[in-house]
């Protein structure tokens, strides 16, 4: 009876949200009329493998890679890396959140540090829109666990039988002196604050679990309302008709032959077209990523199946654990205009040819012999204001433009303001000392042109031959 209860009290939220002009979204919404699906993943080790990836599918089983393949967001807090990122979308579509985990191996901390004393919060960003994000913050989640030693592998679920979400994850509490990874969850509306931690998932003994992600089903498909898929040595599948009541178990992959051994980081999709679903499993021991399993039934093990060869795509980059999330042709439409494949593009100097624009601790500045190189590369978009304008978005700090404050340059997040827009934004015109370079007239300091001064970058009426030399650059790959 409380599971026909709480359907129908899902139903009641869906009709006031149509009466109301609002579009239910649910986060794992996925029906014929949405155009495509937007994965969020990380793709390796080192500082710039392990942070926000995009990429975007039509089909569900052929990926491009947005954002030109690069990152496109880079955290800096904690260990200023992530991994595992799950996307969230709230039940009536105005919310978006990625939580990740604050994990950033081989740029300072070691898997052993990581295991036993890492990070015990999870990194998270939130957005409107999918496309303008918040500054990232730190949900401590582990630290009121008694010996908890780190916070791993984060996902969420909207819980219609509490009206808040059930974010869950993995902790090291060690047992007998030995690494045991068990699954926490707590109750939380806005990865702001949360209830106190709670185990979810103990495998008996010394077996450890780390990843899990639930899905939940239409109704009259399969013998559970919700299934979750869990890394504990196998890819084990259970099922349940309430996400924090029991869960029986379905069985496990190794009639296909994949066990804990081979994959991990599950990874759910329904695909919008038909009664199919995808189990994406990160193949980790052979260092390949991920690979689709295919069932038409997630309630039954017998109908999992490996998909024919050449029938999947996985693009240009690693994809590495994280989620899937269904898009409206509203959300796809901001989505690929915002993370288009723009070139990464370097401005070299015309009276200094050696030097390049960059940044260097946030300010901006020309510089030769850049290292890392990526400091000195932007991808100059579509500005953020007016037509016919272009702005300079840094490739290793995605999201941050070189923006004008009292006529200095420094690289600064985009906080989504009309004031940032207006100083972050130039009218691409033909060179001031050659016309075959390029000059950057200020968008709302018409006046005025971007140049260098003292190798600074700086904001300044042009008006003698050093000028208009200190104000030309070359638009160059």
């Amino acid at each position: 009876m409380s599971v026909v209860l709480s359907r129908l009290a899902a139903m009641l939220v869906a009709v006031a949200l149509v009466l109301t002009g609002q579009v239910l979204t649910a986060p794992d919404r996925a029906a014929a009329a949405d155009p495509g699906y937007l994965m969020t993943h990380f793709i390796g080790e080192g500082a710039t493998g392990q942070q926000i990836y995009f990429s975007h599918s039509t089909d569900g089983l052929h990926w491009n890679d947005l954002n030109g393949g690069g990152m496109t967001l880079r955290s800096t807090v904690g260990t200023r890396g992530v991994r595992d990122p799950a996307l969230v979308r709230s039940p009536d579509g105005g919310k978006y959140w990625i939580i990740a985990t604050d994990l950033c191996i081989d740029c300072g901390q070691t898997w052993s540090q990581a295991i036993n004393d890492g990070s015990r919060n999870l990194v998270v960003w939130e957005s409107r829109d999918l496309v303008t994000w918040s500054q990232p913050w730190l949900l401590n989640v582990a630290g009121a666990i008694p010996d908890g030693r780190n916070a791993w592998a984060p996902e969420a679920i909207w819980n219609p039988a509490t009206n808040d979400y059930v974010l869950y994850w993995a902790t090291n509490v060690p047992q007998n002196g030995a690494t045991k990874h068990r699954i926490f969850y707590a109750r939380t509306s806005d990865f702001r604050s949360i209830t106190t931690p709670q185990t979810y998932i103990d495998r008996p003994g010394t077996q450890e679990i780390i990843d899990t992600q639930i899905v939940e089903m239409p109704a009259g498909v399969g013998a559970h309302r919700y299934v979750r898929a869990s890394g504990d040595g196998q890819i084990t599948l259970e099922g349940s008709n309430s996400i924090l009541g029991t869960w029986t178990t379905i069985g496990n992959l190794s009639g296909i032959g994949l066990t804990g051994a081979q994959v991990e980081g599950p990874m759910w999709m329904k695909l919008r077209d038909r009664n199919e679903w995808t189990l994406y499993l990160d193949q980790y021991s052979s260092g390949r990523g991920y690979l689709p399993v295919l069932t038409t039934d997630p309630t039954s093990t017998s109908t999992y199946r490996l998909p024919a060869s050449g029938s999947y795509d996985l693009g240009g980059t690693k994809k590495r654990h994280g989620s899937i999330l269904t898009l409206t042709a509203a959300e796809q439409s901001r989505v690929l205009t915002r993370y288009a494949n723009t070139p990464a593009n370097r401005l070299q100097s015309f009276n200094f040819q050696d030097r390049y624009v960059r940044h260097a601790d946030f300010d901006a500045r020309i510089d030769p012999n850049v290292s890392p190189v990526d400091d000195s590369r932007f991808r100059l978009r579509p500005g953020l204001t007016g037509s016919g304008t272009v702005s300079f978005e840094s490739v290793n700090f995605p999201g941050y433009f070189l923006r004008h404050s009292t006529y200095d340059f420094q690289l600064v997040y985009n906080d989504g303001t009309a004031q940032f827009a207006a100083d972050a934004t130039f009218h691409k015109v033909a060179g001031l000392a050659d016309a075959g370079w390029s000059s950057f007239q200020s968008y709302n300091h018409p006046d005025r042109y971007l140049r260098h001064y003292a190798y600074q970058l700086r904001l300044d009426p042009i008006t003698n031959a050093t000028g208009r030399g200190d104000a030309t650059f070359r638009v160059t790959s």
